[in-house]
C-alpha cells in the first residue's frame, strides 16, 4: 500500500479520535510482544555497547510528547561522551554507533516508552524541548498525538528530508491517522530499515538542529 502525502492539513476527524483507545491497545500488544522477542538481542547489544563504549549503556534525554508533555526517551548509547576535542556528533559517533543506527537496534529500548504510555509505535518522532517555541502553529499540531518509534516522515526519507518536509509529514499523519495508515507505515518501516535509507542528513552525522521553518 503506498504511503502518500496529502496536500492540505485538516483537523483530525471524530472517528480518528474515537480510534485512540484502540491504537493504545495496539501499542501495548505490539510493544510487549516485541520486547519479549527482542530481549536476547537487547542483552547482546547492551553487552556490546558496554564493551565498546563503556557505561552508561543507555542514552536518556528529555523529549516532548503528546500535549507538549515532557518525558524521558531511552535508547542504546551510540556516541562517546563529549570530552576534549570530541564535541560534534560526527566526532563522537563511533563505528559501533553508526552500525546501531543503521540497523535501528539503538531504538529497541524505546519500546519501553511505548509500553508505559509516553510513546506510540507509529507517530511523529519525539523532538527536543527547545524546539517547541520554533514550530509554526501548524507544525505544533504534531503534538496532538503520542510520538512514535517510527512514522510517516521516517518512511518517506527519514533524515534525508529537510525539517520543513519532515514536520509537514508529521502533521499529515496527525490529520490522516488510522489503523490502516499505521499498518502501512509499519510495513514500510521494515523495508526502510532493511535498506538502511535516510540514516543521516547530507553533511551531518545525524540530523541538523531545527532552527525554525524556512518557508
Amino acid at each position: 500500500m503506498p504511503v502518500s502525502m496529502a496536500t492540505a492539513p485538516a483537523r483530525p476527524t471524530r472517528s480518528a479520535r474515537r480510534g485512540d483507545p484502540a491504537k493504545r491497545v495496539f501499542d501495548v500488544v505490539v510493544s510487549a510482544l516485541l520486547l519479549l522477542l527482542t530481549t536476547p538481542v537487547m542483552v547482546a547489544v547492551a553487552v556490546t555497547v558496554a564493551v565498546g563504549l563503556g557505561r552508561p549503556v543507555l542514552f536518556r534525554q528529555c523529549r516532548i510528547g503528546r500535549d507538549d508533555r515532557p518525558f524521558e526517551l531511552v535508547k542504546f548509547r551510540t556516541m562517546r561522551a563529549p570530552c576534549g576535542g570530541l564535541t560534534s556528533d560526527a566526532d563522537r559517533l563511533t563505528r559501533l554507533g553508526r552500525w546501531l543506527r543503521a540497523t535501528s537496534l539503538d531504538e529497541l529500548p524505546t519500546l519501553w516508552c511505548v509500553l508505559r504510555g509516553d510513546m506510540s509505535i507509529i507517530g511523529p518522532r519525539p523532538l527536543l524541548p527547545e524546539y517547541l517555541s520554533r514550530y509554526s502553529p501548524t507544525q505544533a499540531r504534531r503534538h496532538e498525538v503520542r510520538p512514535g518509534v517510527t512514522g510517516l516522515a521516517q518512511v518517506r526519507g527519514r533524515n534525508s528530508l529537510d525539517w520543513d518536509d519532515k514536520l509537514a509529514l508529521d502533521v499529515e499523519y496527525v490529520t490522516r491517522r488510522s489503523l490502516r495508515l499505521d499498518l502501512a507505515i509499519l510495513a514500510a518501516t521494515i523495508r526502510t530499515v532493511l535498506r538502511r535509507d535516510g540514516i543521516s542528513a547530507a553533511g551531518n552525522a545525524t540530523a541538523p538542529e531545527f532552527l525554525g521553518s524556512r518557508r
